[in-house]
């Protein structure tokens, strides 16, 4: 397996497509994103090993979103290859109209209740129409969680981890002796994966990503192959790292509110992050929606409408704590 560095013009960090080439099929674990300059890269990657785009057989996609797939539809074209994708994703992957127009009328009604100015809405709508892959659309066979697929020798099985997107998958292989994985999106050595606002179609977001890490942490593997930037060499402390990190920011929820008192989602991101542009107007709010929702089932957070409080209690609990020392001492106590 090879990785694959690819430019990355629709959203954040280096893309990474992962090549199998090394046997009698040619196999590539997702394709960046649909611009240009990214399938000129991939062309060239290619040539530099006496490939075509012809050659490939089969490709796996990590999940929908278009700096994953977007080349899908024209490597397909090209090669006939299978394209697989989890079956929660394929939809969307696909181009469905009727799927695509129901994940935009969701994204209007959650902001709707996050609270989001209409100013920024307008922004958003440009940046969310201009983030759809262009060009033709793949045909894909769909898989589902712990399925194996055999890829020169080596198998790759499909490890369900929705959080950043419904249908976001993870492919686990052994090489050399080695368990690794390659994380797409559950797992990123720079940045924390977005959850809340990047699929809104995922119900209990940070809930089932922090199953999700919990899952890296317990697997132990040697190393993470991430759909961004370089590999990961601990992948289990960069998961627990990033569990640690979402357990700072609902405390930073909480504290929100606590200064606040009763507010919505948007006031709640704009104490998080700040003002937004581009495609973090969407990720701020989902990220504190995830979270309010996280900790309004866990009971320390009452929604009334679509404005969020401190449920009875919790104020003067969380005045007894060190702020510096709440996520371990709260967490401890519940």
């Amino acid at each position: 397996m090879e990785r694959i560095s690819l430019s990355n013009s629709a959203f954040e960090g280096n893309n990474n497509t992962y090549l199998f080439s090394d046997g009698p099929e040619t196999v590539l674990i997702d394709t960046g994103d649909w611009m240009e300059t990214t399938r000129e890269q991939l062309e060239a990657a290619f040539d530099e090993r006496e490939l075509e785009f012809s050659d490939i057989d089969r490709i796996f996609l990590t999940h929908w979103h278009g700096d994953h797939t977007g080349l899908a539809g024209e490597l397909q074209a090209a090669s006939g290859a299978d394209v697989y994708a989890h079956a929660a994703d394929a939809p969307l992957i696909e181009g469905d109209e009727d799927v695509w127009a129901e994940l935009s009328d969701l994204q209007e009604q959650y902001f709707e209740q996050w609270g989001m100015p209409e100013s920024k809405r307008d922004v958003l709508r440009e940046v969310l129409a201009g983030g759809k892959p262009t060009g033709e659309s793949p045909t894909v066979t769909t898989f589902e969680d712990g399925e194996t697929f055999s890829v020169n020798g080596t198998d790759l099985e499909v490890v369900h981890t929705s959080g950043h997107a419904a249908g976001l998958c993870m492919f686990e292989l052994t090489r050399a002796g080695r368990r690794e994985v390659v994380s797409g999106d559950a797992l990123l050595p720079v940045y924390t994966p977005n959850v809340g606002g990047a699929d809104v179609r995922v119900e209990r977001p940070l809930e089932k990503y922090l199953r999700a890490l919990q899952g890296i942490v317990d697997a132990d593997y040697d190393r993470a192959w991430p759909g961004h930037r370089d590999p990961i060499d601990d992948p289990a402390a960069r998961a627990q790292y990033i569990i640690d990190h979402h357990e700072e920011r609902s405390w930073r929820v909480l504290d929100a509110l606590d200064r606040k008192g009763p507010c919505d989602t948007w006031t709640v991101s704009d104490d998080l992050f700040g003002d937004l542009e581009s495609i973090h107007i969407l990720h701020g709010p989902g990220e504190s929606y995830a979270h309010l929702e996280h900790v309004e089932r866990a009971g320390t957070v009452v929604r009334e409408g679509t404005e969020y409080r401190l449920a009875d209690g919790v104020a003067d609990e969380l005045a007894t704590i060190d702020a510096d020392r709440w996520p371990l001492e709260y967490s401890r106590s519940h």
